[in-house]
């Protein structure tokens, strides 16, 4: 992770969420790059101990304890749980609790490491498209593996994604965490509308299912519903500029250590920015993220089954083979 950002007159000015829980290690390095940013506002969310895990308490709070070694001029909120809450809830309702203070946030959870330029991009694009109610969010992470088509610095997908990421208040206002619409809107056929493949209609239709029976505890689903059913776009940096640093066996629901998605490179965005001439979706880039990173085609789930072959040695080499053919697959699939 290099240090500074690239234009060493820039300062960031827009608030920073940080949401932790019982992962000091992956807290300490997330904070170390909010901390060379140095933003004036931070609000940090912690969910709290699970009664039936022992020694989890601990863990709490020796990851809220890093939030005391603030030690620049920085205006710190909190919003701690004394009870575990989950992280569907804890999350959910900690940005209500940020979106109550403020207009415009940038969101890092306790195990999404971003490079010094994410911080700079949401900045910018959170104060490009501000009064734009046509886009909902900015995203850090990029699941291209590489993969461009036009040399702008972003391009607009359907795709949220909350691996580092900002948003408007005018924008989250429109969450719902039970997704009461959905019975309806799954009887009118909405998802064939938006998604058109039969085959990642059926996919979300069972997310959406679940999410709404409450059998998947989670936030970042619900985000995906609302941006859908409002029409919005989610701007992706054609560089991924935020890592996945928590896929371990103590993670929620990021537990593959192995996974394609797991400890992704960073890469610098430059500056100045190079903007899309148009606002319109890249229909060929969220085809590929939605094969690659939600419902798997069956060449991929062979790709992604190398990676989790246990053997003797180093598993990285076949992750890296998995995705070179993961690369192979995208540019005959895709292009």
């Amino acid at each position: 992770m290099s240090g500074e950002c690239s234009n060493s007159n820039w300062q960031l000015q827009t608030p920073v969420v940080l949401c932790i829980f019982n992962r000091p290690d992956t807290t300490e390095r997330v904070f170390a790059e909010i901390a060379k940013a140095k933003p004036p506002k931070l609000l940090v969310v912690a969910d709290g101990p699970r009664p039936d895990r022992q020694g989890e308490d601990a863990k709490c709070a020796a990851a809220r304890a890093i939030i005391e070694g603030v030690d620049w001029d920085c205006e710190v909120l909190k919003n701690y749980a004394e009870e575990n809450l989950g992280a569907g809830r804890r999350i959910s309702s900690g940005l209500d609790w940020v979106f109550s203070m403020v207009n415009e946030a940038i969101i890092l959870e306790d195990d999404c490491l971003p490079h010094p330029t994410f911080f700079r991009f949401c900045e910018e694009l959170l104060e490009r498209f501000r009064l734009d109610n046509r886009v909902m969010t900015v995203n850090g992470s990029n699941f291209q593996f590489g993969g461009r088509r036009r040399e702008y610095s972003y391009y607009f997908s359907r795709y949220p994604n909350s691996w580092g990421w900002a948003t408007w208040k005018r924008a989250w206002r429109l969450y719902d965490f039970e997704i009461k619409l959905w019975p309806e809107l799954q009887q009118g056929g909405w998802l064939k509308d938006i998604l058109g493949e039969r085959r990642a209609v059926n996919y979300w239709e069972n997310i959406f299912n679940l999410m709404f029976k409450g059998q998947i505890d989670t936030w970042d689903y619900q985000w995906i519903f609302c941006c859908w059913i409002n029409n919005g776009l989610s701007i992706t940096p054609n560089v991924n500029l935020v890592s996945n640093i928590g896929c371990k066996d103590d993670a929620t629901h990021t537990t593959n250590i192995n996974s394609i998605h797991a400890n992704l490179n960073v890469t610098e965005m430059d500056f100045p920015l190079h903007h899309p001439p148009i606002l319109v979706r890249d229909d060929l880039a969220d085809s590929f993220l939605q094969h690659s990173h939600y419902r798997f085609a069956i060449l991929v789930r062979i790709i992604i089954k190398l990676t989790t072959i246990k053997r003797i040695g180093n598993n990285y080499i076949f992750k890296y083979l998995s995705i070179t053919l993961l690369k192979l697959w995208r540019d005959i699939r895709f292009r």
